[in-house]
């Protein structure tokens, strides 16, 4: 196991991300999994936790593999896997009815989540993008994608593990990628924690609301 849990990890690669203290970073997350990360390195980094809304959209009859991703906004942003989507034949028409069933729950999450918080502004600010690990890439691409459309001056991508391959396809569309570990035999995120629980979204609101708090930004109201 090369990490604990996302505490863990999260510290870990808070102190890699040590020399973005002085740029006065906004660190988005990839909920649920990667704000455990992301509340580590914005608190060790003292700056404003937020998050990007993005689902995965699963292959049929396999959920687990991504044929692709959509990630909110005005205008949502639909990444498509190119090798899934050609191996099983997958058309312009799954891809839509797909995206529409995530950006219902993608709807959900906001409302969940972020009820009365101030987004914090990412035009010329240095954005670090975290997630608890990456396998495919989808997700995180799409994410990379809508947040470059605000126009950050330096964009990273900072996760504890992923294939070394993915983060080589990933490197274009960001600045910068920080990575702990890059296994050649990758398998799956979860080998590479020992707790690597599924969270709810009760520990996701606690984290962001405790990260608010230490920022001094504003906290969504009381439910």
């Amino acid at each position: 196991m090369a990490f604990a849990n996302r505490q863990d990890a999260g510290r870990r690669l808070a102190s890699a991300l040590e020399r973005f203290r002085d740029k006065s970073p906004v660190v988005l997350a990839l909920p649920r999994g990667g704000v455990p990360i992301g509340y580590e390195i914005a608190v060790a980094l003292g700056c404003p936790l937020d998050i990007v809304l993005v689902r995965k959209l699963g292959a049929p009859d396999q959920p687990e593999l991504a044929a692709g991703a959509v990630v909110d906004g005005e205008r949502p942003e639909i990444v498509i896997n190119e090798d899934v989507a050609s191996a099983l034949d997958l058309s312009a028409d799954f891809f839509e009815r797909a995206a529409r069933r995530e950006l219902a729950e993608i709807a959900r999450r906001r409302g969940l989540y972020l009820p009365g918080r101030t987004h914090p502004v990412l035009a010329g600010k240095t954005v670090i993008l975290a997630d608890d690990g990456i396998a495919t890439g989808a997700t995180a691409r799409a994410a990379l994608r809508a947040v470059r459309r605000q126009k950050p001056a330096k964009l990273v991508l900072a996760v504890p593990v992923a294939p070394p391959e993915t983060i080589a396809e990933l490197a274009p569309e960001c600045d910068e990628v920080v990575c702990l570990t890059q296994p050649l035999d990758f398998g799956a995120i979860g080998f590479y924690y020992a707790d690597f629980h599924q969270m709810d979204d009760a520990e996701v609101v606690a984290l962001l609301e405790r990260a608010a708090a230490l920022s001094g930004t504003e906290k969504p109201p009381s439910r």
